[in-house]
């Protein structure tokens, strides 16, 4: 089955398992694994050059497959978060089987394959850090809960003095079940779900969704759609990098960088609302084109403020790169290697950080990003200073593909949609865009006519463990800092 960007098969247990171990002895990234319940199937995507490739196995009743974490240690997670939804288990004595995202729910309900009841007994059980033995080690907790707004996520630091030995990472506290929900409602409702389901990537995750269904249904979305969607993931790149670089600054003790970006980014959320009805662009993109407002008057706006916002980011740069006491913190801190960041499976800006070499823009480009440029902010040093040089690259980058987009807007026409036609009545297929944290995707599988699974996957499952490698040897004092410099999602996609 050939979905364009995607290609699918369906293997036998040893032609998935050999596929998989060639394809980690070639160095081709994993970039999710999930599974179906309801067919007792497991899909692996793979990123290959040309294409996206998606390997499925079936399993039969009681039957286990391969645990993939020794070739792929990225796939760990992600075999616990199987069993616990979908009861599918990986076969072997080494398997992680402490509970990832069951904080409480008993182990007999499985979400996925079963119909949970409506009120769940709750089941307290202490969850088993990995200890550090040693002279003068002793273990810092902090979270779940933290200050603010943030999310929930406990973090575990093993240290000696001030040095950290070893992170571990507990996250899960706040899954809404969104996937299950999806396929209980009519899939006219399922766009509202998926946009809701990660805040700060809506346009990323709502184009990836419009993807797949369109695929399905053979839908091709106006020119202008097409266009419109773009200018909306750049500004989402975009405000999100200033929101980014005023927090790192706030973190490393720049009050006057923090409050810059901090404005920066308030006036950016406001056009937004004022051109588009919703400051993060919520609902914007639907299967078949765009949703919008006042789209005349952002073509006749939009210019002047990309020229202005150009202008101060540099000034920004500038004071950033200038201030001595900041980049003594930047430099040097939280160092991810090119090839610890290869191993980890490390993707989007942090990779791009480490040396490695991806933009799903420019690698595998869809809608109008085939026919644009898209320049690659590559850095090798792997520290919060490259992380963050990799956001004022990308800023200035956007920039100009907005600037370019704008330009072809004013000549093609009001935004436009079409309703996408029926859905068949069986099928697969999966959307991936190049969000602001790195690829993100977006599966559809209908049996019968009915939506049986909707599987989200954002970028920071990849990411997350890399941020474990990277804190080791920091001081606790800079964890702020590294966290930042990745910020990944604790919630987003159900994590």
């Amino acid at each position: 089955m050939d979905h364009a960007r995607f290609v699918a098969s369906s293997l036998s247990a040893s032609a998935w398992w050999d596929c998989l171990q060639q394809a980690a002895a070639t160095g081709a990234p994993l970039l999710d694994l999930y599974a179906q319940a309801e067919t007792r199937t497991l899909h692996a995507v793979l990123k290959r050059p040309q294409q996206r490739q998606v390997i499925s196995l079936s399993l039969a009743d009681g039957e286990k497959y391969p645990d993939i974490s020794g070739l792929y240690p990225v796939a760990r997670r992600w075999q616990r978060v199987i069993a616990e939804m979908t009861g599918l288990e990986a076969a072997g004595d080494s398997i992680d089987r402490r509970p990832w995202l069951r904080h409480g729910w008993p182990t007999s309900v499985v979400p996925l394959r079963d119909t949970p009841p409506a009120d769940l007994p709750w089941q307290d059980r202490l969850y088993d850090f990995v200890r550090v033995a040693g002279p003068g080690v002793h273990e810092i907790a902090v979270g779940p809960v933290h200050a603010g707004t943030i999310e929930p996520g406990h973090f575990r630091f093993s240290v000696v003095g001030e040095k950290v030995l070893r992170l571990e990472e507990r996250l899960g506290y706040t899954h809404k079940g969104i996937e299950l929900m999806a396929t209980q409602r009519p899939i006219e409702q399922v766009p509202a779900l998926v946009a809701r389901s990660c805040g700060d990537s809506t346009v990323a995750l709502s184009w990836a969704y419009a993807q797949a269904l369109e695929e399905l249904t053979g839908c091709v979305p106006p020119l202008a759609a097409e266009l419109w969607r773009a200018v909306l993931l750049e500004r989402e790149r975009i405000a999100n990098h200033l929101g980014d670089l005023g927090a790192l600054a706030q973190d490393a003790g720049w009050a006057l960088g923090m409050t810059w970006f901090s404005t920066l980014r308030e006036r950016w959320l406001r056009c937004q609302r004022h051109y588009f009805g919703h400051r993060l662009m919520m609902d914007c993109i639907l299967p078949g084109g765009v949703h919008l407002r006042n789209t005349s008057q952002a073509l006749r706006e939009m210019g002047a403020e990309y020229a202005r916002l150009s202008q101060e980011v540099d000034a920004l740069h500038d004071l950033y790169a200038g201030h001595e006491g900041l980049q003594e913190r930047l430099i040097g801190t939280g160092c991810l290697s090119t090839e610890q960041a290869s191993r980890c499976g490390v993707i989007g800006l942090v990779g791009r950080a480490s040396g490695l070499d991806q933009d799903l823009r420019r690698d595998l480009p869809w809608g109008i990003y085939q026919t644009m440029s898209v320049k690659v902010a590559l850095h090798t040093s792997g520290d919060v200073a490259a992380r963050v040089a990799v956001r004022f690259d990308e800023i200035q980058n956007s920039l100009q593909l907005l600037d370019e987009l704008t330009r072809c807007l004013s000549t093609t026409g009001e935004a436009g949609w079409i309703a996408p036609p029926a859905l068949p009545t069986n099928g697969c297929a999966w959307g991936a865009v190049e969000s602001w944290r790195g690829e993100l995707l977006c599966a559809l599988h209908l049996v019968d006519g009915k939506l049986t699974r909707l599987h989200l996957h954002e970028p920071s499952w990849n990411n997350w463990p890399a941020l474990e490698w990277a804190i080791m040897g920091n001081i606790v004092a800079d964890f702020p800092l590294i966290n930042k410099s990745f910020n990944l999602a604790y919630a987003g996609c159900d994590l």
